[in-house]
Formats: C-alpha cells, sequence, structure tokens
C-alpha cells in the first residue's frame, strides 16, 4: 500500500541511494532527508521522489564540478 503512495524502506532507500542502511537512518536522524513513520508499526520510511532528487542534486553538483576550469 504505502510503495504505491511512493514511499520505501530503510533497505530500499539504501539501495537506492547506494549506501548502507545504518547511513540513510543516520541522514535521516540528523535531518539530512525526511524521515515519515508507518502509521502502525513506526517504521522508518522515506519517499522515494524525495530520494531521487536528492541522487539528480549530486548528479549534478559532480557534473558542475567536473566542469570546472583550474585557474
Amino acid at each position: 500500500m504505502l510503495e504505491r503512495e511512493g514511499f520505501v524502506t530503510v533497505k530500499q532507500a539504501a539501495k537506492l541511494l547506494d549506501v548502507a542502511p545504518n547511513t540513510v537512518r543516520a541522514w535521516g536522524a540528523a535531518g539530512s532527508i525526511s524521515e515519515y513513520r508507518h502509521p502502525v508499526n513506526n517504521y522508518r520510511l522515506y519517499k522515494r521522489n524525495e530520494l531521487e532528487e536528492l541522487i539528480r542534486m549530486v548528479h549534478q553538483s559532480v557534473r558542475a564540478t567536473r566542469n570546472k576550469k583550474p585557474r
């Protein structure tokens, strides 16, 4: 049900971001990524579209850094 609404679990978020699940938890606890809670079991959830936007921003930043000419 929650997947249809665009939510993913810690494990799915970690795979999408190519990091360890504990890294996802730490980023959520630090407020670096938005964390949501399952209404029944209180598990951590993340919005897929927010994670995909984070990936796009990182890729753009990397491209911009690579395209800078040395002074």
